[in-house]
This record gives C-alpha cells, sequence and structure tokens, in this order.
C-alpha cells in the first residue's frame, strides 16, 4: 500500500511542478537549441525538466520510504547529479568534468555499503565468483556506465523516460515477488515521477528532461539495481538487470565501439544511436519511440519470467534478441544510406547528361543561324 500512494504522490508532484520547472528554465537559459543534425527539434526547447522528476521522487521516498544510511547515500548521490546536470543543462560542461562528478556521485553509495558482491559463476561449486576488494570499482563502473546509458539514449521526445519508466516498473514487479519492500516503494515513486513528467515531453515536446532527468534516473536504476536484483540467491541474478536494461546498454555498447573504430573518443556524440538509426529508416519520432517502448517492454517481460522461472535458457534468447535487432538496425542504415548514396550519384549523372545535351542543342541551333543561306537573310 505503501508503494501505491508513493507512486500516486511522485505522479502528482512532477505533473504538477513540470510548468514552474519549465519557467525556471527558460528564465535561467537552461534551453536546447537545435544546431547539429543529431537533434530532432527545429525550435529551442527549454530542458532540466528532470528537476520535477528528482521532486517527485524525492516527495515520494521521503513520506513513505525508511530513511537508513544506504538510503541517504543514495539520495545525496541523487542530489550531486541533479546539481551536475542543471549546471550542464545551462552552461554545457566537458565530457571530462561530467564523468569526474558522476565518479564522485558513484562513490557516495558505493563507500555506504551499495555495492556489487559477487557475480554469477556457473564453473564454481558455489555458483558465483566473489569480487572481494573488486567490488568497489566494479560498482563504481556499472553506476557510471547505466548513468551515461541512460543519457545516450535521450535523443527522441519521451523516449528515455518512458524506457526508463518501463524498466522502472519491471524491477518494482521483480521487488514485489522477492517481498523486496524498499526497492518496490523506490521503484514506485520512480515510476509515478517519470509518468508524471511524460505527458509534457512526449512528441512534440513542451520540455526536456536534459542531462538533469537522464543522469538522474540512469543513477537510481544501477543503484536500485545493486540493492534489490543483484542481492538475489539465485545463478540468474547477473543477468536480470542487464536484460532489464539491455536498450541502453546494448546503444552505449554499440556506440563505443562505433566510436573507437572511427578514432573518436567514446564520449564523443554522434548520430549512430538506434532511435536515430530507426528515424533514418524513415520512421518518424513518434513510431520510432514505440518501437522502443514496445522493445524495452519485451524485454522487461522477459527479465520478469527468468526471475519467476529461472531459466537459464531465457538469457540466451534475450541475448540474441538484442544483438539481431541492433545488428538489424546497423545493416538496414548502412543499406538505405548505400541505396541514398547511388541514388545520389544518378542522380548527378543524369543532371550532368541534361546539362550536355542543352549545351549540345544550344551549339547546334547557333551552327544552324550562322550557316543560314544569304537569300534567306534576305526574305527575312
Amino acid at each position: 500500500m505503501a508503494s501505491l500512494f508513493s507512486f500516486v504522490l511522485a505522479l502528482a508532484v512532477a505533473f504538477a511542478t513540470t510548468p514552474a520547472v519549465k519557467m525556471l528554465a527558460i528564465r535561467i537559459k537552461a534551453v536546447d537549441i537545435p544546431k547539429d543534425n543529431r537533434r530532432m527539434h527545429k525550435e529551442p526547447v527549454p530542458r532540466a525538466g528532470g528537476l520535477a522528476i528528482f521532486a517527485g521522487f524525492l516527495v515520494g521516498v521521503l513520506c513513505f520510504g525508511a530513511l537508513g544510511p544506504q538510503m541517504k547515500a543514495i539520495l545525496l548521490g541523487a542530489l550531486l547529479l541533479v546539481a551536475l546536470g542543471m549546471v550542464d543543462d545551462v552552461v554545457s560542461l566537458k565530457p571530462s568534468v561530467k564523468f569526474a562528478g558522476q565518479i564522485a556521485a558513484a562513490l557516495i553509495p558505493v563507500l555506504s555499503g551499495v555495492v556489487v558482491e559477487r557475480f554469477t559463476n556457473p564453473f564454481s561449486p558455489s555458483g558465483y565468483l566473489h569480487l572481494g576488494v573488486l567490488s568497489i570499482p566494479v560498482t563504481v563502473i556499472w553506476i557510471v556506465g547505466i548513468t551515461n546509458a541512460v543519457n545516450f539514449i535521450d535523443g527522441l521526445d519521451g523516449l528515455a523516460c518512458g524506457v526508463s519508466a518501463i524498466a522502472t516498473i519491471t524491477m518494482f514487479v521483480i521487488a514485489v515477488m522477492y517481498s523486496e519492500a524498499q526497492i518496490a516503494l523506490m521503484m514506485a515513486a520512480l515510476a509515478g515521477a517519470c509518468i508524471g513528467f511524460l505527458p509534457y515531453n512526449m512528441n512534440p515536446a513542451k520540455i526536456f528532461m536534459g542531462d538533469t532527468g537522464s543522469m538522474f534516473l540512469g543513477y537510481i536504476l544501477a543503484v536500485t539495481s545493486i540493492q534489490g536484483l543483484f542481492k538475489f540467491y539465485a545463478v540468474i541474478s547477473f543477468a536480470v538487470p542487464f536484460i532489464i536494461l539491455g536498450l541502453p546498454i546494448f546503444d552505449t555498447a554499440f556506440a563505443i565501439v562505433r566510436r573507437v573504430i572511427h578514432g573518436q573518443s567514446p564520449l564523443q556524440a554522434d548520430r549512430g544511436h538506434v532511435h536515430h538509426r530507426l528515424i533514418d529508416l524513415g520512421f518518424d519520432q513518434k513510431q520510432s519511440v514505440a518501437i522502443l517502448y514496445t522493445f524495452s517492454a519485451v524485454m522487461g517481460l522477459t527479465a520478469v519470467l527468468l526471475a519467476r522461472t529461472r531459466e537459464a535458457k531465457l538469457i540466451i534468447l534475450a541475448v540474441a534478441v538484442l544483438v539481431c535487432f541492433f545488428l538489424a538496425m546497423t545493416l538496414m542504415t548502412v543499406e538505405k544510406n548505400h541505396r541514398r548514396e547511388e541514388q545520389a550519384v544518378i542522380d548527378q549523372l543524369c543532371e550532368k547528361a541534361e546539362q550536355e545535351k542543352a549545351a549540345e542543342q544550344e551549339k547546334e541551333a547557333a551552327q544552324h543561324k550562322t550557316e543560314q543561306p544569304p537569300e534567306e537573310k534576305k526574305e527575312q
């Protein structure tokens, strides 16, 4: 019941505060101006809307959750990331500065005991690989990685917020299945905050969540998965969070590989994310978001079934679907770009042929005029 109240309160707070956050964003000039082909919008749009999501989540958790040392550390880390995101939404910080801030935020809950203590190891008699001294760096990498993964998919109206809401609802269901009351309450509050913000963020968006929201959402999803999903005493515990967050994880992995291959920094923004590929294939924003929502929902359902049945075959199936999806997006985009280049070459050749034909006709007309007999000229 507490989770339900937390959900409703967070939704109401996020929905009610978003207009005020929008006015604040305009006043402090936290506005996204379209200046490159990565951006899908044509007009300036206020950002930093994640502040409303954070407000809804915070109120929902503070009113109904238990504030132990770890929860306080999690909220403090979230506050640091929200502040960092607000600054970035106004002045656009360097990637290295944001990265350092993300590490600092991750260390706050980690040093309070929120760590990944072990991974699944089918070759061990116990079934697990205990990390020992590696638990802290591995946990920091996980938190920072998911924080950036959600940030990377924030490229279409409503995409990151909706995908995060689907992941949050999935984690809530699994937490209820395993009687993790605190995790369930946190996920209920986060889901409510996301859903309360979505009406303002769906296409055409009235406000963007900005780095304020995307980094906060990624951080909370990462930390919560450590507190809940990695703690399950089951061989499948390691796979569940990866399946739930499959879309942002695989999109980020493909982006890093793509950028390294092209000699770019892994943090260098580009126009090769899965949502950009869908747009390039001819889908509009709403269709692209709907496709990715459906994909995320399928991954979420797979994670729930995996957590319930503990069938390892589902892990293979989920990974295969993820890999096939991203490979299909890549191949279809490459093929369409190739056809587009071929058509451009054909158009250029046709245009050149028409110009040559017109020039030849003009030349023939001029020659015919000069060769006209004198008698005809007199008659004229």
